[in-house]
């Protein structure tokens, strides 16, 4: 297994992935407020998330939970107001954060430069690795190159979807043809289901959901390599807004040397969880 400097690390987790093509997005009225002032005068943290990426977040018996949201709730409390976690597809969280819908979005985001350049990335939360997984009973595919010809599946507007447009090129050079075709989702589980049922033959998704998806269905599933290179999660916050970046970074960094943060991590992810601090954010970023 390669073993990754820092450096070279976020040299290559920032140079992997397609940016995600958004359009321009003028500055809206405020909805809720941009500044810690208007949250505590409101009484409410405000946040947008996606809650179907277990274990940072999901939704278990009708609540958001996971790491994520047990974070929020410590920097809920810091501020002394209440926290309000909206649960909203992927597709939406973004521009609703452009028209200041919430806050801040508390979703595990991929940082990739034109995204960087557009929303203010907060410290890495998380690190995943991109992952082809199959059915158990699948004996055709053994490795990457063994997906060429087949229908993959992935969530619609992810980290994922770039790394598959790339992933198709390199097979298309190297075997000589792409995908049967590529089928997009408005969800990770509901890229798993496709992949039961037999709609896709290969599931492109961050390693986190993969093992959980595994654990829920034993035996179903496995993974049969993974592409590209390890991809930071971050949060994100309206670009205007830059003292609720400064916000989330003070409390990561205050939970973190209070040792609550390791214990979060523990909690969910079964062990201490190493992100980098700095040289995060690629070149032009804001």
């Amino acid at each position: 297994m390669k073993t990754w400097s820092r450096r070279s690390f976020v040299k290559a987790t920032l140079a992997s992935g397609a940016a995600l093509a958004l359009p321009a997005l003028p500055r809206l009225a405020y909805a809720e407020g941009g500044t810690l002032a208007d949250i505590k005068k409101r009484g409410k943290l405000t946040v947008g998330t996606e809650a179907a990426y277990e274990p940072f977040e999901f939704v278990e018996n009708g609540q958001v939970v996971g790491y994520g949201h047990d974070v929020l709730e410590l920097m809920a409390a810091k501020l002394g107001v209440k926290l309000e976690q909206m649960n909203l597809p992927f597709q939406g969280l973004l521009p609703g954060l452009m028209s200041h819908k919430f806050d801040f979005v508390a979703t595990s985001v991929g940082i990739t430069p034109e995204r960087a350049k557009r929303f203010a990335f907060s410290q890495p939360v998380g690190v995943v690795r991109s992952v082809l997984m199959v059915r158990a009973d699948d004996v055709a595919i053994k490795q990457d190159m063994d997906i060429a010809g087949k229908t993959i599946g992935t969530q619609m507007g992810s980290s994922s979807q770039p790394v598959a447009d790339e992933f198709e090129k390199e097979l298309k050079e190297k075997t000589g043809k792409g995908y049967a075709g590529t089928r997009l989702f408005q969800a990770y589980p509901d890229v798993s289901n496709a992949l039961a049922n037999k709609t896709i033959d290969v599931a492109l998704m961050p390693s986190n959901i993969a093992a959980v998806q595994m654990r829920k269905q034993p035996n179903a599933f496995r993974i049969a390599s993974t592409i590209g290179q390890p991809k930071l999660l971050a949060w994100v916050a309206n670009p205007n807004d830059l003292e609720i970046r400064k916000f989330i970074n003070d409390s990561l960094d205050e939970f973190r040397a209070s040792g609550k943060l390791a214990a979060l991590q523990r909690k969910w992810f079964g062990g201490p969880m190493e992100t980098p601090r700095e040289n995060y954010l690629p070149q032009g970023a804001i």
